[in-house]
């Protein structure tokens, strides 16, 4: 299939042919799905941890005798009943992240990139490249463009008065061929490809 190539400016330049292998996958909502939650379980920290009863400071000694006090009975000042007490099966340090097919991710990165050409929301940039790294002219060929909520992907390569440009423009993001990710593609409205970036993903995702 043909794409129309765009200039900054808004004017033609010329065309690009897309891959039915990347940019022509039926999208899946439950791929997409399953690849949004791998990128995010993986990226948490886990680091949230509790104490338990083994862990809190305080005494072993049985707080009173087994029988005869007519309270309830007690092994540890340390159980979960008392103040300062552990937490039982609270949150330990570990690793949220799991096993997910290189297959459905290949996948569900083409079906990404379908999903955005398929509604309209694909366009295809010549260069992603400013003169100097000034936000406010490129936040204006944005408001031109009609770019609101928008991903720029580029070659391997970033241009870096594009990127220092861009960084300060609300939703906006500035990514490389490499770092191209489906939970960044579609947390954004419109999907911006460079020719360069088209040409590498084809190349690493046919």
């Amino acid at each position: 299939m043909k794409a129309k190539v765009k200039t900054l400016e808004n004017k033609d330049a010329g065309e690009i042919d897309l891959l039915d292998d990347v940019f022509g996958v039926e999208p899946r909502r439950d791929i997409l799905a399953r690849m949004v939650n791998y990128q995010l379980a993986k990226r948490r920290s886990g680091n949230h941890k509790t104490k338990g009863i083994s862990e809190v400071s305080g005494t072993t000694k049985k707080p009173w005798a087994q029988k005869g006090t007519g309270r309830a009975r007690q092994g540890s000042l340390r159980s979960p009943q008392f103040r300062k007490g552990g937490v039982i099966f609270g949150p330990v340090v570990r690793d949220h992240a799991h096993d997910l097919p290189k297959k459905v991710r290949r996948l569900a990165l083409c079906m990404a990139l379908t999903a955005k050409q398929k509604d309209g929301k694909l366009f295809v940039l010549d260069v992603a490249k400013c003169a100097a790294p000034k936000t406010k002219p490129l936040a204006k060929q944005f408001e031109k463009l009609g770019f609101k909520s928008v991903l720029i992907i580029d070659g391997a390569n970033l241009d870096p008065n594009f990127s220092k440009a861009a960084a300060n423009l609300p939703n906006v993001d500035v990514l490389p061929e490499q770092g191209a990710n489906v939970y960044d593609i579609m947390r954004r409205d419109v999907l911006v490809l460079t020719k360069n970036a088209i040409e590498q993903l084809q190349e690493r995702l046919k």
